[in-house]
């Protein structure tokens, strides 16, 4: 049975220019999709209940992405 409080961060790799899907604190991705978006699907097939973090990727008005976003 999956843990209600897990958690995923969905994080943009900058070299790859794929996503991560990870738990916060680990060192390797649970899984690593071409888009956002399918990143998330990804996330939540690997667990409904989890909460999701996404790493914003738009640049904000001073000009550097903004961290986090909850999906």
């Amino acid at each position: 049975m999956a843990n209600k409080k897990e958690s995923y961060d969905i994080e943009k790799r900058p070299v790859q220019g794929d996503y991560a899907v990870r738990k916060p604190g680990s060192e390797r991705a649970s899984a690593v999709q071409p888009t956002q978006g399918k990143a998330i699907d990804r996330a939540r097939e690997l667990n409904p209940d989890a909460g999701l973090r996404v790493e914003r990727v738009r640049n904000t008005k001073v000009g550097s992405p903004d961290r986090w976003r909850k999906a």
